[in-house]
């Protein structure tokens, strides 16, 4: 009887053991099926557009300009150079014709002028003696005495008074060489620059390379003074400029362009800033874009369209004055088309 139970049980659990494996696969979590990506419609692109416009435009040159007179003169000494003594005036002084500018050491020239001086009086004394005496060899040797300390009295007064440089005329001293006392001065060097003030003009200076060299005289010409507009005409470019010894000014010359106004303003002196617009051209009634809607690649000048639908198109046109911001369109556009900025 026991035999036959434990047989019957071991059946039993081979029996229950063979079920669970068979359906042990349906007891496990059934695998997630994965997530189809979500339908996301890309992003319409934004452009920044505007319109082609017509309206005036004008190619200016622009800069920094500086009032300054119109008549200078440039004192150096001429006959001979020497070391600084003292210097009388400074940038900004006013000067009158003859005043004393820098003077040189002279050393001991002042008391040789004296003594020539002296010997030309005792000779002419003995001058008028011999005279009185009538003695003619007398009088031939005092003659020749006399004519003899004259000239040296003369020689030793010139280069006396070429150690001291004075105002050539009445103005205003704008530059002063940098010379303190001991220095050394050479002839024919720029020692003081004097300049008329009632007479100014406004220079500034150009690149060479630049649109400015298009400048010439009789342009007009915008002059900002502060909050102050006046109008004004080129009157002499590089191209213009007179011919001149001055190495200087020939080398100013070269590189500045002068504007002239009757309208000063009456704060204005020599050394006001100013801001110079000169406009090289001008024209009305063209169609006009910006000059970031302008495209240049590879020798090719176009701009892109956009069109309906969101379509770019890409176009050839032809430019014609460029201005600050904006570009001249002189083929290839319509009026009110949308142009694509960069």
């Amino acid at each position: 009887m026991d035999k036959l139970w434990f047989r019957l049980k071991s059946k039993a659990f081979l029996a229950l053991i063979i079920v669970i494996a068979l359906s042990g696969c349906s007891l496990l979590p059934a695998e997630e099926e994965p997530l189809k990506p979500p339908l996301v419609k890309p992003p319409q692109e934004n452009y920044r557009t505007t319109p082609v416009v017509k309206g005036a435009i004008a190619q200016e040159v622009k800069g920094n300009g500086t009032l300054e007179s119109y008549f200078s003169d440039a004192v150096e000494f001429t006959a001979e150079g020497g070391r600084v003594k003292e210097v009388f005036v400074r940038a900004g002084d006013d000067v009158k014709k003859g005043d004393p500018l820098v003077q040189l050491d002279v050393g001991d020239m002042d008391v040789n002028l004296r003594t020539l001086e002296m010997n030309m009086l005792v000779s002419r004394k003995k001058l008028r003696e011999a005279k009185l005496a009538e003695d003619e060899e007398g009088l031939r040797i005092a003659q020749l005495q006399y004519e003899i300390d004259q000239i040296k009295y003369n020689r030793l007064q010139e280069s006396y008074s070429n150690k001291q440089l004075v105002a050539t005329m009445n103005g205003r001293v704008t530059f002063v060489a940098p010379i303190v006392e001991g220095d050394v001065v050479k002839p024919y060097e720029t020692i003081v620059m004097i300049s008329d003030p009632s007479k100014l003009r406004v220079s500034f200076q150009i690149d060479t390379s630049s649109d400015a060299m298009k400048v010439t005289v009789g342009f007009n010409a915008s002059l900002k003074f502060g909050t102050e507009l006046v109008e004004g005409k080129v009157t002499q470019t590089p191209s213009s400029a007179p011919q001149t010894d001055d190495e200087i000014l020939r080398s100013r010359y070269s590189t500045h362009v002068y504007v002239e106004t009757d309208a000063l303003p009456e704060s204005a002196t020599i050394g006001t800033k100013s801001d110079v617009t000169i406009r090289l051209q001008e024209k009305e009634g063209v169609l006009l874009i910006p000059r970031s809607g302008l495209r240049n690649y590879l020798g090719r000048t176009f701009v892109r369209i956009l069109e309906e639908g969101d379509k770019i198109r890409e176009v050839d046109v032809e430019q014609g004055i460029v201005g600050s911001t904006e570009v001249e369109i002189t083929k290839g556009l319509e009026e009110g088309q949308l142009i694509v900025l960069q």
